[in-house]
């Protein structure tokens, strides 16, 4: 409960959790039917990059930050959805605005998709329903995003996301992660789903990914951005992102544009990437 993501809002976890969600979002877009897009821990649903919090760790800086100059052609163009939703959400809401998941949701829903934003936090989920809740298509949750998880699913839609990303301030929540996705899974096996991690040490994520390859029963990408030399379990070095049953298209995007990022936000001279395969595709 003390977690607060005003302080990490556009840092560079959030660039590859928010670009990947908005690549899977543009991806869902592509079928006329309908949609339900799940955030288990939402946050306040946008931040303001000029505010104490934001200023204070400057973390935006090093992330989003750093996207102002452009990328090769081939990158822009799979950075685009992203970028556009930002600008959206920023004429809405003011220039130094930065969007958390629901905002960027919000942006890709139409008229019968459906976005649900789950928070426990009681300040933040008090935010959450007044920015969200009078929009016919969002709806906000105060509950604890794992309990919420199992009971959410499948939608009523039948197609469309869950993102997972807890805060990951209680022990063991790296191994709460992999059984709950795993049990998610089971429940909706056709739904796309995004877990995000952070990267302190490498060898339990290496961990993660070996259970989950092989109790998934599904396919699903490993994409690792680094940024740091990971040789300090202390320090944030990277952060990743599960996606079980990713776009045909995700692999070979990832391919494209995590090099490209990994160079841009690398802290110094390091900066790596993994893009590998999980399940049964593997």
């Amino acid at each position: 409960m003390n977690y607060r993501h005003a302080f990490h809002a556009g840092n560079h976890a959030d660039v590859l959790k928010h670009l990947v969600l908005a690549r899977v979002l543009a991806y869902l877009q592509r079928k006329p039917a309908p949609f339900r897009a799940i955030d288990t821990h939402a946050g306040l649903g946008f931040y303001d990059l000029a505010a104490d919090e934001a200023e204070r760790t400057g973390e935006w800086r090093d992330g989003w930050g750093r996207l102002d100059l452009p990328f090769a052609p081939e990158v822009e163009a799979l950075l685009a959805p992203y970028r556009e939703a930002v600008a959206a959400v920023r004429e809405r809401h003011g220039p130094r605005t930065y969007p958390g998941s629901p905002a960027l949701i919000r942006e890709f829903l139409r008229p019968g998709d459906q976005g649900v934003f789950v928070e426990l936090h009681p300040a933040d989920g008090a935010v959450l329903r007044e920015r969200f809740n009078r929009d016919p298509r969002t709806k906000v949750m105060n509950l604890d995003g794992w309990t919420a998880l199992p009971a959410l699913i499948p939608p009523k839609e039948r197609r469309g996301l869950v993102l997972i990303d807890p805060p990951y301030e209680v022990g063991g929540e790296l191994d709460r992660l992999g059984r709950d996705l795993t049990r998610a899974v089971a429940k909706w096996p056709t739904g796309i789903y995004l877990a995000w991690y952070p990267i302190k040490e490498v060898a339990a994520i290496d961990r993660l990914a070996a259970g989950l390859d092989a109790a998934l029963g599904r396919p699903a990408l490993r994409l690792d951005l680094m940024i740091d030399r990971p040789d300090d379990p202390s320090r944030l070095t990277g952060s990743g992102l599960i996606v079980v049953n990713p776009p045909y298209t995700l692999r070979e995007e990832a391919e494209t544009v995590l090099p490209a990022l990994a160079e841009r936000l690398a802290r110094g001279a390091y900066g790596a990437y993994r893009c590998e395969a999980l399940g049964p595709a593997a």
